[in-house]
């Protein structure tokens, strides 16, 4: 299950709410809108705080904004391998694969993960800024004869706000899940489900996340939000269990080299330029978008996202200009922000993919003046094998 997602409100829209946005309130949340959603972005803890939380212990996150579809029946393996770029045929029972919708032009739609839950049934995770638009572009494809699929034989269903999800992430989250599950969660591979009743719930633990740290996402029936998530943090109060909005999630997810909707991916990027065509089988038969990429891998991409690490002082955000030695602009910072683990400002960008080797000499225009940059190796960061003592936090400012 995915990551946060940007995107904006339309005018006279109401934002939405997951069921846990009460308990945010009471808590002191700094609510924001986020994706149509009214989220938290931090506690009174502060994104430093939870940030390191998650590195060293456990924090927990709702993520009810993002979007849950249930695809079955008959015809679903067939119709997804035609809707997405990656093999779905390959997915075993219970396991996940992240994959794209793709429009015909290569662009992305958005990102997702498909989780196979029977032979004829899988569910789809998608962003909550996407999550309408998403639904509606899949019961088009559903309806386009050009596939050779009987729509009949596939019942779409989005969840809307009858489910939910948790997600509980850092190296003690098994340990803090397991007291409230009643299903050994210890064997549960990377991008793997299962069904368990978690605090009485019956529900679906998966182990994926979106911080680079072993972690697992719950979906349960909305009404069992408070319960669950209230349950959580009694479980997990000796493994110093917190909180976390999406401040953290955000610092956590850049450490990461995970992509954003709206960022690293949007309509006007490929998953060739967004280093993901690991994800692409042209092989498989036609898909919808193929004849683009096809086009894309013959020719080579014309741009590549890099990971780039300042070498001055400066803080670098989204939509920042990429110079070269010369100065000439040559790209976009697509997200960036001080790292809290590493200790040095970082930044994900689209720039030529001749210029995308690690130890290229860039540079970023922070408030009309560049800052000396370097191409590294995404990620940034990387889950250690050992733990580390956990790091000394900092007030936010």
């Amino acid at each position: 299950m995915n990551g946060p997602d940007a995107g904006g409100l339309a005018a006279g829209e109401t934002l939405r709410r997951t069921p846990l946005h009460g308990w945010h309130v009471a808590h002191g949340a700094r609510m924001v809108p986020f994706g149509g959603w009214d989220m938290p972005v931090q506690y009174a803890t502060g994104v430093l705080t939870e940030h390191h939380a998650v590195r060293a212990g456990v924090g927990l996150f709702d993520i009810g904004h993002m979007g849950q579809v249930d695809v079955a029946g008959p015809g679903a393996l067939a119709w997804l391998q035609w809707l997405v770029p990656t093999d779905v045929s390959r997915l075993e029972l219970g396991q996940a694969q992240y994959s794209l919708l793709c429009a015909p032009d290569g662009g992305t739609i958005d990102d997702i993960i498909i989780y196979r839950l029977g032979d004829d049934r899988f569910l789809l995770i998608v962003n909550a800024a996407n999550a309408d638009a998403d639904v509606a572009w899949m019961r088009a494809c559903l309806a386009n004869p050009d596939h050779g699929i009987d729509p009949a034989g596939i019942d779409l269903v989005s969840h809307g706000d009858a489910r939910t999800l948790v997600a509980v992430q850092g190296p003690r989250s098994l340990e803090v899940l397991q007291r409230i599950a009643d299903t050994d969660l210890t064997a549960l591979g990377y991008y793997r489900a299962l069904p368990a009743t978690i605090s009485g719930t019956p529900g679906l633990v998966a182990r994926t996340g979106y911080t680079g740290e072993r972690g697992y996402e719950v979906s349960v029936p909305s009404t069992a939000a408070v319960g669950i998530w209230e349950a959580l943090l009694e479980a997990g109060a000796s493994a110093g269990v917190m909180p976390c909005g999406l401040g953290a999630r955000d610092t956590l997810r850049l450490e990461a080299g995970m992509a954003l909707y709206g960022h690293e991916l949007t309509r006007d990027v490929n998953l060739f330029e967004a280093n993901l065509e690991r994800l692409v089988r042209l092989d498989k038969g036609t898909f919808v978008g193929r004849d683009a990429l096809a086009l894309v891998a013959a020719a080579g991409r014309a741009r590549a996202l890099v990971g780039l690490e300042l070498t001055v002082a400066g803080v670098p955000r989204a939509g920042y200009p990429v110079l070269d030695p010369t100065g000439a602009r040559v790209g976009e910072t697509t997200s960036g922000g001080p790292s809290p683990t590493l200790k040095k400002s970082i930044a994900m960008a689209l720039v030529p993919a001749a210029m995308a080797s690690p130890g290229t000499a860039l540079a970023i225009e922070i408030r009309g003046r560049a800052h000396a940059a370097v191409v590294v190796p995404l990620p940034f960061y990387k889950r250690p094998t050992t733990r580390r003592p956990a790091p000394t936090s900092s007030p936010d400012r």
